[in-house]
C-alpha cells in the first residue's frame, strides 16, 4: 500500500515500517499529538464568575492557555457545555484576546440562577484539556448605570480617593477593598486592618470621612442584631492615604474605643433626650425607631475637627415622623490623635420626611448629601431619598431624589458629592446587599460560598429640582 504524503509526516514517531505494517491492518496511525506534544492546559483567574441579566460592564474572567512548544495563538478555546442553558448558554460566552495572548470571557446572562460552563482548549495534534466555571446570575436591576463590586455583599461606606477608584468598607468584616467605580468586578486592593484594630470579629464598620490624607471610620457603636454588646463595633479608628486611584495605599493609623460611652454620658447628662443609655442597654436591637446605631459620618462645614455623628436609630422624637439626628463630636480630631474623651455639641434635628440619616457627604464646596432610608431592619423595600444640606443647624434640609426600591439591596453608601448647583448633577450610591437573594435560591448574599458570587450594587443617579427647605 502507498502511503500518502500526509499521512507518512504523521507516521514518524513509530517509523516508516512500523507504520505500513498498521495500515495494512486496518488500524488509526497514532497522531503525532499522542507522542509529539504535550497536553494543552486552561488556568483560569477565577473559577467562579457573576453577572446580571441585561447587566452592563460585567466581571470578566481570564484563561491563560497554553501547550509546551505552541504559541498561545494557535490554541483554540471553546465552550463546549452548559449545564443550564436557561441561564447562559454556550453561545452566550463571549471571548476576547489580550495583549498577552490570554482570553478575556464575558457571560450574557439569560435569566437568573446558576450554570456550570464546560471549556475547552485544543492545541496541537489534537490534544485537549478541560475546565469548568461556574457562573452566577442575578436578576435584571431598574437602577440605571448599575455596576457590581465583587468580593463583598455588605458594602457599608465608600470614600473617594481619585482617578476614578473608590475605597469601601463592608459591614461583615475589616477589610477595606480599592475598587475602580467605573467598571463591574473584583477589588484592586484589599487590607485587612483586623489584626491593627485587635479585634477577630467585625467592628460594624458603618461610615468614613476624608480630611487631607486621613480618613476617619466608625463603627455602628449599637449593639448586635441580637441585642448584645459587641466590644468590636464600639470603635473609630484613622487610616492614612498615600498615592490616588489605582496606586492607592492604605495605613493604619489610630483608634478610640470608647465613643459609645462618652455618647451615652453626654446623653445622660442632659436629660437622657435622646434615650441612649435605654438604646444601648442589654437586650435592645439597634434597628429600632428608638434603638442606638450610627451609619453617618462627615465633618462641619470647613471643619477640620468638629465631625457630625449621623444616627439610623433613634428618631428624634422616637415616634414614627420623628426627625433625623445628628450629634457633633467637637474635638473629633483629638479623640483619634491622643484618645481624648469626646466632646460634643447641640444635637442637630433634620426633617427628613421620619427617614433616618443612611449616609452623610459633603464636597469641598460644603454641599453636603445625606442618604436618607429606614430606620428598620427590613428596610429594602421602605422608601429612600437624597436630601441636599449646607450643614449648618437649623437650617433645613431639601430633597433631591427618590430613589427606586424594587431591586434587591438597600441603599448604604454615597461615593462622593457633585456641584450641586448644576442641573442634573449625578451622584453615584453603593448598597448593601447583604440580606437579599442576588440567585433566586434563598440564600442571602453574606452567607454565600464563594466571594465572587458576592456583590454590592454602585449605580448613578441624576439629582432633581430642589424642593423645599432653607436655601
Amino acid at each position: 500500500m502507498t502511503v500518502r504524503p500526509s499521512a507518512a509526516r504523521r507516521c514518524g514517531a513509530v517509523g516508516a515500517a512500523g507504520a505500513a505494517a498498521l495500515l495494512l491492518a486496518g488500524l488509526t496511525v497514532p497522531a503525532r499529538a499522542d507522542t509529539g506534544y504535550a497536553a494543552p492546559t486552561i488556568t483560569l483567574s477565577a473559577d467562579h464568575l457573576s453577572g446580571a441579566v441585561e447587566g452592563s460592564g460585567d466581571p470578566t474572567v481570564t484563561a491563560d492557555v497554553e501547550q509546551a512548544g505552541v504559541p498561545a495563538g494557535f490554541l483554540r478555546l471553546q465552550v463546549v457545555s452548559s449545564s443550564n442553558p436557561a441561564v447562559a448558554a454556550v453561545d452566550d460566552v463571549r471571548q476576547e484576546r489580550t495583549p498577552e495572548g490570554d482570553r478575556r470571557l464575558t457571560v450574557r446572562a439569560r435569566a437568573q440562577g446558576y450554570t456550570d460552563l464546560t471549556l475547552r482548549v485544543t492545541g496541537r495534534g489534537g490534544r485537549t484539556a478541560t475546565a469548568v466555571l461556574s457562573y452566577a446570575a442575578s436578576a435584571r436591576t431598574a437602577a440605571p448605570a448599575t455596576r457590581y463590586l465583587t468580593g463583598s455583599s455588605d458594602a457599608s461606606a465608600a470614600v473617594d480617593v481619585g482617578g476614578n477608584y473608590a475605597l469601601v468598607a463592608d459591614d461583615e468584616s475589616n477589610v477595606l477593598r480599592l475598587y475602580d467605580r467605573s467598571r463591574s468586578g473584583a477589588p484592586v486592593r484589599t487590607w485587612d486592618l483586623g489584626p491593627a484594630l485587635g479585634v477577630k470579629k467585625e467592628a460594624d464598620i458603618e461610615a468614613a470621612a476624608r480630611v487631607g490624607d486621613t480618613v476617619y471610620w466608625t463603627g455602628s457603636l449599637g449593639n448586635n442584631k441580637d441585642g448584645k454588646y459587641k466590644a468590636e463595633r464600639n470603635t473609630v479608628f484613622t487610616t492614612r492615604i498615600t498615592g490616588s486611584g489605582a496606586t492607592t495605599e492604605v495605613t493604619f493609623t489610630a483608634a478610640y474605643k470608647g465613643l459609645r460611652e462618652d455618647l451615652v454620658a453626654w446623653d445622660g447628662a442632659n436629660g437622657n433626650r435622646y434615650g441612649f443609655a435605654a438604646g444601648t442597654a442589654a437586650g435592645e436591637v439597634p434597628k429600632q425607631i428608638d434603638g442606638f446605631n450610627v451609619e453617618g459620618l462627615e465633618f462641619a462645614p470647613g471643619s477640620t475637627t468638629t465631625a457630625y455623628l449621623g444616627f439610623r436609630a433613634p428618631l428624634a422624637p422616637a415616634v414614627p415622623g420623628g426627625k433625623a439626628l445628628l450629634v457633633p463630636v467637637t474635638n473629633f480630631d483629638k479623640v483619634l490623635s491622643s484618645g481624648a474623651k469626646a466632646v460634643f455639641g447641640p444635637g442637630i434635628e433634620l426633617d427628613l420626611g421620619g427617614l433616618a440619616v443612611r449616609d452623610i457627604r459633603k464636597n469641598a464646596a460644603n454641599q453636603y448629601l445625606i442618604l436618607a432610608g429606614s430606620w428598620a431592619a427590613d428596610d429594602n423595600s421602605d422608601p429612600y431619598a437624597l436630601y441636599q444640606w449646607d450643614g449648618i443647624p437649623g437650617h433645613a434640609p431639601r430633597k433631591r431624589a427618590d430613589l427606586p426600591t424594587g431591586d434587591p439591596g438597600g441603599w448604604e453608601a454615597i461615593v462622593s458629592v457633585p456641584d450641586l448647583r448644576v442641573p442634573g448633577a449625578r451622584v453615584q450610591l453603593i448598597t448593601d446587599n447583604g440580606a437579599a437573594d442576588l440567585y433566586g435560591d434563598g440564600t442571602e448574599a453574606k452567607d454565600l460560598t464563594h466571594p465572587e458570587w458576592k456583590k454590592s450594587r454602585s449605580a448613578w443617579f441624576a439629582l432633581g429640582p430642589i424642593r423645599g427647605g432653607h436655601r
